[in-house]
């Protein structure tokens, strides 16, 4: 089992969400984060005054799943959330050693 953690631009939530269900995922943790990469932020102007956007809004998605559809889970997110340009995110994935469903008890791949 993996947990696959994105960190995408907003914007494309629902490209994600729609490209993941196409594919048979299910379950899916959003959180709305700030952050940067090598973009370094950026200079906005805000009523005449010039100032810098050191953390950038992200939106960070975890996706608990087996290890046969991650291929494919990279492959959706990939292609769902590029629009070529700097700051589009990236992709973590980390091996799940346990999951646990709390109110049925059931435990790994039954509980995904």
């Amino acid at each position: 089992m993996k947990l696959v953690c994105a960190i995408i631009k907003p914007f494309k939530l629902d490209d994600v969400r729609e490209a993941i269900a196409e594919i048979g995922v299910e379950g899916l943790t959003v959180t709305e984060v700030k952050g940067f990469g090598r973009q370094k932020g950026h200079t906005e102007l805000y009523r005449g005054a010039e100032y810098q956007v050191d953390f950038l809004p992200k939106v960070k998605l975890e996706i608990a799943t087996l290890d046969e559809n991650v291929d494919r889970l990279l492959a959706a997110i990939e292609k769902a959330a590029c629009t070529g340009r700097i700051g589009d995110g990236k992709i973590f994935v980390f091996e799940l050693a346990q999951v646990v469903r709390i109110r049925t008890g059931e435990t790994d791949a039954d509980a995904i």
